[in-house]
């Protein structure tokens, strides 16, 4: 099944009081590239998400936007330090003591000293956390391949109609071929005829010629390995092998040296024209075969 690197998933999940986002988008990528966005506490998790993702996607630029609520009362305690508080008094006396002043402190600005009264963030249960975010990343990750599958087979349809085209450029480089050949038979007789007047010239020689004109032109073998890698692209798509982005993008790479190669021994206007086209058209393959995964 073939697969877009281009993709786009949500999911929300409230767990009695705890509430998770998780959205993440994804780019064409060589590798599979992780930037994850989310809360101090969720820090923790940072390597079971990346696991986690590793079993919905290969390759890409994935970026992950998680947000988390406590929607509970209870998020956080006051934290009574008696140690600290019994320090404060235990000076004010000895100040009492030293200097004649009235020891007037009360409870209430005692309590207001540093670290006497402290707010304290409650423990959270790391299994009970672990246990909404996976489900909030989990149905965030299945809508994430869904467009990937959806993208990868509007990819495919597209690349397919191209490789169609590619093959009657091909067929018409074929049929074009042999015409060559025999153009370039004429013209010289055309021309041994004007330069010898009624001199015969050897068949034999004529026919060398020629040869070896063909010979030089010829582009029979990259004609049967560019069909060749035309079949075997066509294949891959159609396959239900995965990850078939890096091997698509090979073939492609291979359809171009062939239609350089075309281009290159080609002395005649209307095959340099089609080459040209084959490689316009490849360009365009190997484009789009940048975003499968």
């Amino acid at each position: 099944m073939i697969k877009s690197m281009t993709g786009f998933g949500r999911c929300e999940i409230q767990q009695d009081s705890k509430k998770f986002t998780v959205e993440l988008k994804s780019v064409n990528h060589r590798y599979l590239d992780v930037n994850i966005r989310m809360p101090k506490k969720l820090n923790f998790f940072e390597t079971s998400i990346r696991t986690l993702l590793k079993s919905y996607a290969n390759r890409g630029k994935v970026d992950i936007f998680i947000t988390y609520e406590d929607l509970s009362q209870a998020q956080s305690s006051v934290k009574y330090n008696p140690l600290i508080a019994a320090e404060y008094v235990k000076y004010f006396k000895q100040m009492e003591e030293e200097f004649g002043l009235e020891n007037d402190i009360s409870v209430s600005a005692l309590a207001r000293f540093p670290e006497v009264l402290t707010m304290e963030e409650q423990v959270e249960d790391e299994e009970e956390l672990w246990n909404g975010l996976k489900k909030a990343l989990e149905g965030a990750f299945t809508q994430f391949v869904e467009t990937r599958i959806t993208e990868g087979e509007n990819l495919k349809k597209d690349i397919l109609a191209k490789l169609t085209f590619l093959e009657q450029e091909v067929s018409a480089v074929e049929e074009r071929s042999p015409q060559i050949v025999a153009e370039y038979r004429q013209k010289l007789e055309e021309k041994v005829a004007e330069l010898l007047a009624d001199t015969q010239m050897e068949e034999n020689r004529l026919a060398a010629e020629v040869i070896l004109y063909a010979d030089k032109i010829c582009t029979d073998e990259e004609v049967v390995r560019l069909k060749s890698h035309v079949v075997h692209m066509k294949e891959t798509l159609q396959s239900d092998e995965a990850g078939i982005g890096r091997k698509l993008d090979f073939i492609a790479q291979e359809m171009n040296r062939e239609a350089n190669t075309i281009l290159s021994k080609s002395s005649d206007l209307i095959i340099s024209n089609i080459a040209i086209d084959l490689k316009t058209e490849i360009e365009k393959i190997r484009e789009q075969v940048q975003n499968v995964e």
